[in-house]
């Protein structure tokens, strides 16, 4: 087991282990770093009592943040001429038709974070989709990144919409901003996410469905969240 470093050590000895803190108490927590040079980046992990095993009960969805990410997000398109040229007004980094997918294919090019395409260019994006499902970049209708308002779209990552799945272990992840944020915004975007989380519930959920909640800054430890916070803040 790796040894924790005296930064960490004394962070989490700020933290009581056996403690649920509300969604305030652990953005308050979080806010104040890890004590390094750099900011942060502030995780979400939620365990959902769902299997993902079966096709109804898969937690899949996009919410936008109200204070964005903080981080800069690459956004490729697969588009052609006039679709083409709206991506890159709106501020795609990467568009093209078959020379981008030939430059994935090829040349394992995956300098990108989303991935958006026109509905006639997913055939051929579809063959490339060993390279780009298992780093979650394939293009999907159920989350809007398979459009002809390919403008819309862009601009909306671009702003800081995210998406969210739930992992083989029942497990969700997601960044929800940086330290800098501070408490509030912090909250505000967690709450967003919260709220997306809910309005995902699969109908063949059954049982609790919000297990456990953890927050954490890149290099602090994690803050346990009270789940039955969570359904008062969708109650609010």
């Amino acid at each position: 087991m790796a040894k924790q470093g005296k930064r960490y050590r004394s962070k989490a000895a700020t933290i009581e282990a056996t403690k649920l803190y509300t969604m305030v108490e652990a953005c308050e927590i979080v806010a104040r770093g890890g004590g390094v040079k750099f900011d942060e980046t502030v995780d979400l992990a939620v365990r959902l009592g769902v299997d993902p095993r079966h096709a109804d009960q898969n937690v899949r969805g996009t919410v936008a943040l109200p204070h964005g990410t903080g981080r800069t997000v690459r956004i490729a398109v697969f588009a052609k001429g006039e679709k083409a040229r709206e991506a890159r007004e709106a501020g795609a980094d990467i568009v093209g038709d078959e020379d981008l997918i030939a430059k994935i294919r090829d040349e394992n090019f995956l300098d990108f974070d989303r991935a958006v395409a026109t509905p006639d260019m997913m055939a051929g994006v579809g063959k490339i989709g060993k390279l780009l499902g298992p780093r979650g970049l394939m293009p999907n209708p159920k989350v809007g990144t398979v459009t002809m308002d390919v403008a819309r779209i862009v601009r909306e990552l671009k702003a800081g919409q995210v998406e969210f799945r739930v992992e083989k272990a029942g497990i969700v992840h997601v960044a929800i901003g940086k330290v800098s944020f501070g408490k509030d915004k912090l909250l505000e975007n967690l709450g967003a996410i919260v709220a997306g989380l809910w309005k995902a519930k699969p109908a063949g959920a059954k049982g609790q469905y919000v297990r456990s909640v953890s927050l954490s800054s890149t290099m602090g430890p994690g803050v346990t969240i009270d789940p039955g916070d969570l359904n008062v803040a969708t109650a609010a």
